[in-house]
């Protein structure tokens, strides 16, 4: 056998060419990348209690004592009551015996501007329904009727050298079944015919405070 015999010819098709792997693998590379990043932001969320359903924080309640022109100091009850008749005086006392309340609430504070300190009754009366309540402010807001009772004028509370509320700055409204009556007045000998109203007005938020 010689051994420059002819190389036996090999037949068929020619090796298939590697696959592309330029611009194909780069964007796989990159997706890659990019679920890793979310994924850790999402797992960051909820570990920091952020979460993932857009919570937002819940706002925080304003205090009626210090939210307003004037900033006020508890300095007796709040006291509650269902006989609004024996927390009375006068026409408002007699009209109650007819038209009995569902719950009174009487507090006392004290307010500073300046030089100036005032005592302020708030009182909040809830009647069975909306037009009792209408009824009643229209009775309160008439002079010589009298009046529920402020916690100084039935000795419930004893405060030296406390004005009389009941003879200085009158203020009422109406929400619903709900009125609710400030009386305010200056301690000692101090006057100011623009200032007691507006602190007499400003009480009035005060109601807040003795709900619930």
């Amino acid at each position: 056998m010689s051994d420059t015999s002819p190389m036996p010819v090999i037949t068929g098709s020619p090796p298939a060419a590697p696959p592309q792997r330029g611009p194909r693998l780069v964007l796989y590379a990159v997706g890659l990348v990019a679920v890793a990043v979310v994924s850790g932001l999402v797992w960051w969320l909820i570990r920091s209690g952020g979460g993932v359903s857009g919570q937002v924080a819940a706002p925080t309640e304003e205090n009626p004592l210090t939210s307003g022109e004037f900033s006020y100091t508890v300095v007796a009850g709040p006291q509650t009551s269902t006989d609004c008749a024996g927390n009375a005086y006068g026409d408002v006392a007699s009209w109650f015996t007819q038209h009995p309340c569902e719950r009174v609430v009487r507090a006392l504070y004290t307010t500073r501007s300046g030089e100036a300190r005032a005592l302020v009754s708030v009182v909040v009366v809830t009647m069975p329904t909306a037009t009792e309540a209408q009824q009643l402010k229209l009775i309160t807001d008439t002079d010589g009727t009298g009046n529920v009772n402020d916690l100084v004028r039935d000795g419930t509370a004893s405060l030296p050298g406390a004005p009389s509320v009941a003879g200085g700055e009158y203020h009422s409204k109406s929400e619903g079944k709900e009125v609710t009556i400030v009386e305010s007045e200056f301690y000692g000998e101090h006057t100011d015919d623009a200032l007691l109203p507006r602190i007499g007005s400003d009480a009035l938020r005060l109601s807040a405070a003795l709900r619930g």
